[in-house]
């Protein structure tokens, strides 16, 4: 299926320094291995002013031409960058994104090139998403777009953004299904062994517990405590007494200083030292009850819910590849 007019689908990935490599290599493998398969792209890199660019591992990247001398693009990409969510994105390049955009029939962002997009303003009202990492930055933000942090991409009209770095792979892949259908991407897939379609979202590569109290808050006896010993009583009514506040002003703290429930955040704190067992070889029975779960059932569940994956596909993902 060759793009209309028989000419070649052009695929143009945004550059700039520091861009992270495999943010730009992940998915310009995809495009060039579907070409091995039957599909039609023609591959750009293509920076600000043209030149090359000095990559997050050092490497010098070469660069097709300049994001102004693109007529017209069948996908343009944003790739992202550590640096981006930390200091104001260049306004050369927010610019240059900002222009091409109404030159592409589809627009996305790989990993944290998201926020290049934001400040562009193309995401405003959107659904959209980005590196785990960096997703509470993206919201707090830019609230004017709907952030989903679990999900590997989004897409939202035209516009794509996915999560962090290789997970641009899984967009480009999903971009070539719908250039050319599932047997294309299929044979694609298989031949880069990777998954055509991962189970379960970003947050099973994610630490679920990522803020704290402020030092003099009155919840960081609470909290100390949970991460001391997880698997003890936490009840409501055990925190609130260690805290000596009510049920209801503890519930109250919770909701204000870490945005969450006194029930939730002990889930979650449970849910990380049972990856940390389950990554350590124990058995998923031990991992319920050395996290306090009580049960494999209730430790299922909460693996379930909040990372999407089993505590025994998650082991058997993530177990080390060395001695086993």
């Amino acid at each position: 299926m060759v793009a209309a007019g028989g000419r070649s689908r052009v695929v143009a990935i945004v550059v700039y320094d520091d861009v992270t490599m495999l943010d730009v290599a992940g998915a310009g493998e995809v495009f060039a291995e579907a070409n091995r398969f039957g599909g039609d792209y023609q591959i750009k890199i293509v920076s600000v002013d043209g030149r090359d660019v000095t990559t997050s591992i050092g490497v010098r990247l070469g660069v097709t031409a300049s994001v102004a001398s693109i007529e017209s693009a069948d996908t343009v990409l944003v790739a992202g960058s550590d640096n981006l969510p930390a200091r104001p994105v260049d306004p050369a390049l927010v610019e240059a994104v900002k222009s091409v955009a109404g030159r592409t029939k589809r627009l996305g962002s790989i990993c944290t090139g998201s926020f290049i997009l934001a400040q562009a303003g193309l995401l405003s009202g959107r659904r959209a998403t980005t590196h785990w990492r960096n997703v509470r930055s993206l919201a707090r933000a830019f609230p004017d777009i709907t952030v989903e942090p679990d999900a590997i991409f989004v897409r939202d009209g035209d516009i794509f953004t996915s999560a962090g770095i290789s997970a641009g792979i899984d967009l480009a892949l999903a971009l070539v299904e719908q250039d050319h259908g599932p047997d294309l991407v299929r044979d694609v897939a298989r031949w880069l062994v990777v998954y055509l379609k991962r189970a379960g979202g970003q947050s099973q590569f994610s630490s679920l517990i990522e803020a704290n109290p402020p030092p003099q808050s009155a919840l960081r006896v609470v909290t100390d405590a949970i991460a001391a010993d997880p698997g003890a009583d936490h009840s409501v009514k055990s925190l609130a007494a260690r805290a000596s506040l009510s049920t209801r002003q503890l519930a109250r703290l919770f909701r204000s200083e870490l945005d969450t429930t006194p029930a939730d955040y002990v889930e979650r704190v449970r849910i990380d030292l049972a990856r940390a067992a389950l990554d350590a070889g124990r058995t998923v029975t031990d991992t319920a009850h050395l996290a306090g779960f009580g049960s494999t059932e209730t430790l299922r569940r909460a693996f379930v819910a909040h990372l999407g994956v089993s505590p025994k596909a998650y082991r058997d993902r993530f177990r080390s590849a060395i001695g086993t």
